[in-house]
């Protein structure tokens, strides 16, 4: 067999191999879609409740998301977008300072226990946060945090406090920037923060918007903390909680399309933010692979 064919024979079996893979992830990609599209389709759909016998509406329309925020006698999610809104809000920026923070510190200075420190953080952030949910609501009923408007407080101060130990992406980014340039300028007479604000954050734009979008998105979609913490206090419940009462045996007759159409909701603030810093998030992720 000549050099030719061999050559020949083999890009044929890479062929036949891409094409195999690029059906497979067809396939997948069509799996991940579905239960999207069809949520979608749900918040446009005219019959109510949560049984129908078509995937496709028989009737669209645009009441579902009417009725939404105009119908709150019963489930006021306006209401709930704006708590959880506020909540996220603050939660972003505080979790952001604590992260970033941690993060600087233990890849740019060396102290005693650092180590240490690291390690026990890391076999922390094994366990699921829920577990301490029962002690945190009591720590919280103590402080009388977890009554009428202290609610709010409660969540993003449990949604903050522990952010710091997640700071081995942002460390691993901090990693890959060279100390020369930390070196450099202190030699120059810059302090500790100017060094930071000055040279290391402007070159830390991708981790920055990872840190940002993390801590944006865990309040926004958390259910069990929220839900301890709320019980059954309706003014302060968040949007995932709403979601969920409207999957509940008194509601889900009438509020089900209304449910899809919260869900579309819910999810664009999340799209939009993906969408305008995909390219950063990318960036950060990518660059946080020293550790």
């Amino acid at each position: 067999m000549s050099k030719k064919q061999v050559t020949s024979g083999t890009k044929a079996k890479k062929t036949i191999v891409n094409i195999i893979i690029h059906i497979f992830l067809a396939i997948l990609s069509f799996i991940w879609v579905l239960p999207i599209f069809w949520v979608v389709l749900t918040s446009f759909r005219g019959e109510k409740g949560s049984y129908v016998t078509t995937f496709f509406p028989k009737t669209y329309t645009i009441n579902n998301y009417v009725k939404l925020f105009t119908d709150t006698s019963i489930l006021n999610f306006p209401k709930m977008f704006v708590n959880t809104f506020i909540i996220a809000i603050f939660t972003c920026i505080i979790s952001t300072i604590f992260v970033l923070s941690v993060s600087y510190t233990m890849s740019r200075m060396r102290f005693n226990m650092r180590k240490p420190f690291m390690n026990v953080a890391m076999i922390l952030g094994l366990f699921p946060s829920f577990m301490s949910m029962i002690a945190v609501y009591y720590i919280l009923k103590a402080l009388g945090l977890a009554e009428g408007s202290m609610i709010r407080i409660a969540l993003i101060i449990v949604f903050s406090a522990g952010s710091g130990v997640g700071f081995y992406v942002a460390k691993g980014f901090f990693d890959t920037i060279p100390k020369a340039l930390d070196e450099a300028a202190i030699i120059d007479g810059a302090t500790r923060w100017q060094v930071f604000t000055k040279i290391t954050a402007p070159l830390s734009k991708p981790i920055i918007v990872y840190t940002i979008l993390t801590s944006f998105m865990g309040p926004w979609v958390d259910f069990i903390f929220a839900k301890v913490i709320c019980r059954a206090d309706a003014q302060y419940y968040t949007v995932s909680i709403g979601l969920w009462k409207m999957l509940e045996k008194e509601y889900i007759d009438s509020w089900y399309t209304c449910f899809a159409a919260g869900a579309v909701v819910v999810s664009i603030p999340i799209a939009i933010l993906f969408l305008l810093t995909q390219k950063f998030y990318v960036d950060g992720m990518s660059g946080a692979v020293k550790g």
